[in-house]
């Protein structure tokens, strides 16, 4: 997929009823508390002696012996791709797929060995996919990887390779944006043009669209801008968008650009019904003040932009109507860098599509809205929202939410004092648990000691504590922070307490505390952070699954 300016994770339809907290804390308490306590005695401090490597790659193959899960996810092979065993992983890609192939792995290794800075062996390894849709996907995604290196004329002509028609557009929108991020505005211009071009003869994908608006934004082709952003509004530009593949709404996209430049009018005339638009009028004289509720003036709509998108305002009558994945999706665009009015009309609008009920997934727009307003310093008025939209059974779940957002937007104090008055005691931990990771985060490492000390449950308080046993490191008390690991009672948890350690530690050190890890919890949980230390660290990890997978019968 083309990179954008715009990036959210994804989340399933599934976990609609398991918010947020749940899927990471409450699952990872479920699975580490499976794998017991700690031993009492300080184990694996004399693995390692003196921090000698070849000791650690032996003791990774020995706990790859005794693991008996087996199997190569997909995360080993893209660390193989990472530190220069991209062969290796393409082997074992093909060596352990199914019958459909490898297909999305061999893309995925090629996209990590680009962002390691291997484009000449993700280029190879993409030049070798047999799979015609596979070939050209891969060239798409290392277009945009050349164009940031410097390679714009290798960027070009791996464009003007790409075989499929329906590839074209996103292959040049995508050197576009690229280009654009580099400050060259007219090259950014020239290929966004060619990417409009080739979609001029089938139906536009809108993703493309998306990233042709955010393209004529940053280079200031405000009319153009407003010209896409209306072609991605109307009914046909919808047509091949495919949520299940990820990423933010291309309508979500274009309405985020334009409220960033204090255009609202467009998701005004999205949100409103043909009858009511009638009465819009987007000329209001300024002398009218339009009525007003008790306390809705201190949220007052930012003022437009006056040179942004001013052409070409949506017929609401033929558009798409902006249900609540699409406002999900452009709250979540916007939160991070929305001003204190915007996220307030922003808050509103959707409070308002809230109350009319439309579309799927209401949950997703209830937890953007509650978030975006918890970070704005009005966590009364998320907590409302939840009281009032949400099931009584999620409620303190998403009342977690919010005091972990509130403590991460810095008022610690306050969120503190709200995670206390949650009455579900489930809840009430998690939020706390945030509240612990936050002053860590902020240096406050005694309030965030004291803190965590005092959780009754041992896994609450353990989680609490690698926080801590991080912020340690950071400050340089390595001592400290080892003791304090130590202290960890899960295994697993302490495994991942010394792991954190490893990446802040010179080599020496980071040796032995990864022995400490593997002994503690086996080779995945220190896996990712031995790559500086110890380049061999995945291939001996690799090596040693090989010899678990099966020779390939022969007919």
């Amino acid at each position: 997929m083309a990179e954008t300016g715009f990036h959210r994770r994804d989340e399933p339809e599934a976990q609609d009823r398991l918010v947020a907290w749940a899927e990471d804390v409450g699952l990872l308490r479920m699975r580490e508390r499976s794998r017991g306590p700690a031993p009492d005695r300080h184990t694996g401090s004399g693995v390692v002696r003196s921090g000698y490597e070849p000791c650690l790659l032996a003791l990774l193959r020995v706990a790859v012996a005794e693991d008996p899960s087996g199997g190569f996810p997909t995360w080993l092979l893209e660390s193989l791709a990472r530190t220069g065993h991209l062969a290796r992983a393409a082997e074992l890609a093909w060596a352990t797929s199914g019958r459909s192939g490898p297909g999305d792995t061999l893309l995925a290794l090629v996209e990590a060995a680009a962002h390691a800075g291997d484009l000449r062996g993700a280029q190879a390894l993409a030049e070798s996919l047999p799979e015609r849709d596979a070939h050209d996907r891969a060239l798409v995604a290392l277009v945009p990887a050349w164009a940031r290196s410097g390679e714009r004329g290798r960027a070009v002509a791996l464009a003007q390779r790409v075989r499929y028609p329906h590839h074209w557009g996103t292959a040049w929108a995508a050197l576009a944006k690229a280009e654009a991020d580099r400050g060259d505005t007219a090259a950014a211009l020239e290929y966004a043009a060619r990417a409009d071009e080739l979609m001029s003869g089938g139906v536009a994908s809108p993703d493309v669209l998306a990233l042709l608006v955010e393209v004529a934004v940053v280079a200031g082709d405000a009319a153009w801008a407003a010209e896409l952003a209306g072609r991605v509004q109307s009914p046909s530009a919808p047509i091949g968008y495919d949520g299940r593949r990820g990423g933010l709404h291309p309508l979500a996209r274009v309405l985020a650009c334009e409220a960033l430049q204090g255009d609202l009018r467009r998701i005004d005339a999205l949100l409103s019904s043909p009858d009511e638009s009638a009465d819009v009028d987007v000329d209001v004289d300024a002398d009218m003040d339009p009525p007003r509720t008790d306390g809705q003036a201190a949220r007052e709509d930012p003022e437009p932009h006056p040179d942004c998108f001013t052409h070409l305002l949506p017929d609401p009558s033929s558009g798409p109507p902006v249900d609540a994945r699409v406002m999900a999706d452009l709250v979540r665009a916007v939160a991070g860098s929305a001003d204190h009015d915007l996220a307030l009309a922003l808050a509103d609008r959707a409070e308002r599509l809230l109350d009319t009920g439309t579309g799927r997934r209401p949950h997703d727009l209830l937890e953007a809205v509650i978030l975006l307003l918890a970070g704005r310093g009005h966590h009364l008025r998320a907590m409302a929202l939840a009281d009032r939209f949400d099931e009584p059974a999620l409620r303190p779940a998403r009342q977690a939410r919010i005091v972990r957002e509130v403590a991460r937007h810095g008022d610690v104090g306050r969120a503190q004092y709200l995670a206390r008055a949650i009455t579900d005691r489930t809840a009430a931990a998690v939020a706390l648990i945030g509240v612990v990771h936050e002053l860590a985060r902020r240096g406050l490492i005694d309030r965030a000691q004291e803190l965590a000390g005092s959780f009754t449950d041992a896994w609450d308080r353990d989680e609490a504590l690698t926080a801590v046993v991080h912020a340690l490191a950071r400050q340089g008390s390595m001592s400290r922070a080892e003791s304090l690991a130590s202290s960890i009672v899960h295994r697993a948890a302490r495994a991942r307490a010394l792991a954190s350690l490893v990446e802040l530690s010179p080599p020496p050190r980071a040796r032995r505390l990864a022995a400490q890890a593997v002994v503690l919890n086996g080779w995945a949980a220190v896996l990712d952070v031995l790559e500086p230390i110890v380049p061999r660290a995945a291939a001996t990890v690799a090596d040693q699954l090989g010899r678990r997978v099966p020779e390939p019968v022969s007919s």
